[in-house]
Parts: C-alpha cells; sequence; structure tokens
C-alpha cells in the first residue's frame, strides 16, 4: 500500500493536515473551494416564471420548434 499523497502537490500527507501535506495546501483546497473552481455537478436550475432550465437564450435543446405540427 502506498503512502497517501497531497492532492495539491502531491507530497505525502501529514496526518494532522489530512488529506494535504500542509496547513498552506489545505487553505489552496478551501481558496479554490470558495472561488468556484470545483463545483458538484446538479440538475439545471428551473426558472418558475417560464417554467425551463435557465442557461441563456441559446439553451434550446428541449424546445419544440415552432413550424412543427
Amino acid at each position: 500500500m502506498t503512502a497517501a499523497r497531497c492532492p495539491i502537490c502531491s507530497k505525502p500527507a501529514e496526518a494532522k493536515f489530512t488529506p494535504f501535506c500542509s496547513r498552506r495546501c489545505a487553505d489552496v483546497d478551501l481558496s479554490r473551494w470558495l472561488k468556484g473552481a470545483y463545483a458538484i455537478p446538479g440538475r439545471p436550475v428551473v426558472d418558475e416564471d417560464e417554467g425551463e432550465a435557465s442557461g441563456g437564450a441559446n439553451n434550446q435543446q428541449n424546445r419544440p420548434s415552432e413550424d412543427q405540427d
């Protein structure tokens, strides 16, 4: 079994800062989460007024075209 590695810099992880090697790497990771660099995918947000997934005017995936009967 190999020793755990820091996900930020790949140095061996320290028990005090698990899974990171130092407070610095833990802070770098926290900063990335807070800035939105990491994101957990979820369902599209539904606009209650329009009843459609938000995504701007280019979101044409689920809309039927107007010339179909």
